[in-house]
């Protein structure tokens, strides 16, 4: 199988992630912060040192505002039902995933909040200065997605996050396709709150994900319950992480995002530049064949995504072939409606290639071909 699926999950995992984790259920089985024998302490330790290698990783000075979350949806729901409020005002992009515009329509539905939509230029991108015109006294957050997950288009993230902190306004930044590949940094990118998944540029396994937290910055918790702290208290305690952590943690999963971790900061540099070599390849070659649309202006920075809606016949077929074939991509919408809306596509949706620092030009090579064999069948 040439798997090219990576956007929605990177596969295959280093081998040191799957020792991690199997080591971690062998040998500690301990409940982390759950008591005072030495597993517990062990599996302690290891949650501790996953959160400090992801504060490195974040440029984070203060490891506890890295909060653990089983994915990057839950660190979204966390951080945008966290910080708004009855009568405020919402900022986002023309691309949000539906783990954004889900939450922010639950809250429109309700009467809670507004909601304004940037809309990009030709190429996909925001502007600074429409930014700071839709921006107003109401405006309580604003919501970015680093790099849309369907055309691969890297947003400016840092010149947006200047004038939301010029205006004093918090910037969310969802960072899903981003995080383990770009700066993801919250001083680089000039935001406030950072959410990611752990299976995704990061490397770790499923049911893993973070989110970064700035200083002053804190949202009212998701969940409340079961700290290992303060249990004398009704009231979830203020301390961080564990205001956010109520629960058993996901040790093995943990276990695997710092195998993963320690991978990205070894590696990173050069992970950006072979998954951009790679994407480049393989876009330049499905441009090629007739009778397909590559999505996204060439002109535009992305990250190794690369999507195509068939002139004739179906996405989902088309995919579908290409499964048959031994190649893995995904079809559809990708869970991002909103740009698929704005780029004409929600009707055909389309095939999405993402490639991962384990692929090879082979698999660029043998999936574009193997497509192009596929539509001169059809």
């Amino acid at each position: 199988m040439i798997y090219l699926d990576n956007a929605a999950t990177t596969f295959p995992k280093p081998p040191e992630v799957l020792r991690a984790m199997a080591g971690t259920m062998e040998k500690l089985g301990g409940n982390p912060g759950r008591g005072g024998h030495r597993l517990s302490l062990l599996a302690g330790r290891v949650v501790e040192s996953c959160r400090e290698a992801a504060a490195e990783l974040l440029g984070v000075t203060s490891p506890e505002r890295i909060i653990f979350t089983k994915n990057c949806t839950e660190s979204l729901n966390l951080a945008i039902s966290g910080m708004l409020r009855p009568g405020d005002e919402v900022v986002c992009s023309h691309g949000e995933h539906n783990a954004v515009m889900r939450v922010l329509a639950r809250l429109v539905s309700r009467g809670e909040v507004a909601v304004r939509v940037l809309q990009p230029d030709a190429r996909g991108l925001l502007s600074p200065d429409d930014l700071r015109a839709a921006i107003s006294p109401r405006t309580r957050l604003v919501i970015l997605c680093h790099a849309s997950n369907v055309t691969g288009v890297i947003q400016p993230a840092a010149a947006l996050g200047a004038v939301c902190r010029e205006l004093g306004v918090p910037l969310l930044l969802d960072a899903a396709q981003t995080a383990g590949v770009l700066d993801v940094t919250l001083d680089g990118l000039n935001a406030d709150l950072i959410a990611m998944p752990g299976h995704k540029g990061l490397l770790g396994p499923h049911g893993t994900g973070l989110l970064a937290l700035r200083e002053g910055v804190d949202p009212e918790p998701l969940l409340v319950g079961g700290t290992g702290s303060a249990s004398e208290s009704l009231r979830q305690p203020a301390l961080l992480p564990d205001r956010y952590e109520s629960g058993t943690l996901n040790l093995p999963g943990i276990a695997g995002l710092l195998a993963g971790l320690r991978f990205i900061l070894a590696h990173r540099a050069e992970i950006a530049e072979y998954e951009h070599a790679l994407n480049e390849r393989l876009r330049r070659q499905l441009a090629q064949i007739p009778g397909l649309a590559l999505l996204g202006d060439d002109s535009a920075p992305r990250v190794g995504i690369t999507s195509v809606v068939p002139a004739h016949g179906d996405s989902g077929e088309l995919a579908d072939a290409l499964d048959r074939s031994g190649v893995a991509v995904r079809a559809g919408l990708h869970c991002a409606p909103a740009i698929h809306a704005w780029l004409g596509t929600l009707q055909s949706g389309a095939v999405r290639f993402s490639v991962g620092p384990f692929n090879t030009q082979r698999d660029v090579d043998d999936a574009a071909a193997l497509t192009a064999r596929l539509l001169q069948r059809s």
